[in-house]
């Protein structure tokens, strides 16, 4: 089956969610549906309303949000005045807990894609009481091994552009933890220097998504490049705030936690994190999990074939009864 036609919320607000953070959100389909919360990537890319059509509007009651700091959520972390020490992974899954409350929600299915998998995971491992159901695509655990796949890794597969990317860094700090040192530019008071370090940074994401750079037209907007590029250079640049305690990190080493929550982990077989085998090991370590592979396909959740089969996994999950 296709994608599902294109609907409207039917709510939204603003949410307080402290520390002088206001968290956008709405609902659209069925408002005595099944609930279903939607996590977008990034971090800070923001709500799509093309997410809306991978779930039946007559049998889900659908809930995105602008997670902190991005979109229609206030402050915007494109303003240098923004305290992004606010924003983190604990910051952002107090706030799904507290919209849950706010909405009146027992208990969701919860779908994420890319950066919103890992938050997903983690939310699912702390708050598994909430969750019903997970299906994820883009499948990332937030460890500091993806990081440097990302950051360094992929530079062989694309050396011109990471000449390019690397050339941004300080000399000094060229050998060192990349996302860390482009967290420290962007983080400058010099606002030449934040500047170029998001257009690099978001060069280098164009680059290493097979595209020519600067293809990306979101990219083109100064407000989002900036917001956006500083967010992932926060959180990646800072182990995604998850504590992590071991190599592997620690959402693949609580994948057990997962279990009796059942998932869907859909993957573009040209994935670029497929490099590090991270899907196929959450999908062994997590009793219960079913993974489908796309073939020839990549990072990208509206590729043909992935956008059937998410709908597939939502349409799976629609009718799951609940025991409350």
């Amino acid at each position: 089956m296709g994608l599902y036609p294109e609907i409207e919320p039917y709510d939204h607000g603003l949410l307080d969610v402290g520390d002088g953070n206001r968290v956008y959100w709405e609902t659209c389909g069925n408002p005595h549906g099944k609930p279903a919360l939607v996590l977008h990537g990034g971090p800070g890319s923001g709500s799509n309303p093309w997410f809306r059509r991978l779930f039946d509007p007559e049998a889900y009651r659908v809930v995105l949000l602008d997670q902190r700091g991005c979109a229609r959520s206030t402050p915007h972390a494109s303003a240098y005045e923004t305290d992004m020490s606010v924003n983190t992974t604990t910051h952002v899954m107090a706030d799904l807990e507290l919209l849950r409350r706010h909405l009146g929600i027992a208990r969701w299915l919860v779908w994420g894609v890319s950066w919103g998998s890992v938050l997903g995971l983690r939310y699912a491992q702390t708050h598994p009481g909430v969750v019903s159901e997970l299906v994820l695509t883009g499948v990332a655990t937030g460890s500091d091994a993806e990081v440097a796949l990302l950051t360094r890794g992929l530079g062989q597969y694309f050396p011109e552009a990471f000449e390019r990317f690397l050339a941004e860094v300080p000399e000094d700090e060229r050998a060192g933890n990349l996302a860390a040192a482009y967290n420290r530019l962007i983080e400058s008071p010099d606002p030449e220097k934040r500047a170029r370090a998001a257009r690099a940074w978001t060069d280098w994401e164009t680059a290493i998504a097979a595209a020519p750079p600067r293809s990306v037209p979101r990219y083109e907007d100064p407000v989002f490049r900036m917001g956006f590029a500083r967010t992932v250079m926060h959180y990646w640049g800072n182990d995604h705030f998850l504590g992590d305690g071991n190599a592997e990190g620690v959402v693949l080493r609580d994948a057990p936690l997962l279990q009796g929550i059942p998932g869907t982990l859909v993957q573009g077989s040209l994935d670029p994190g497929n490099l590090l085998g991270i899907v196929w090991r959450l999908h062994h370590a997590w009793p219960g999990s079913e993974l489908v592979v796309i073939d020839d396909v990549g990072h990208n959740a509206g590729a043909p074939g992935m956008a059937e089969a998410l709908v597939a996994a939502t349409d799976k999950y629609a009718h799951v009864q609940e025991d409350l």
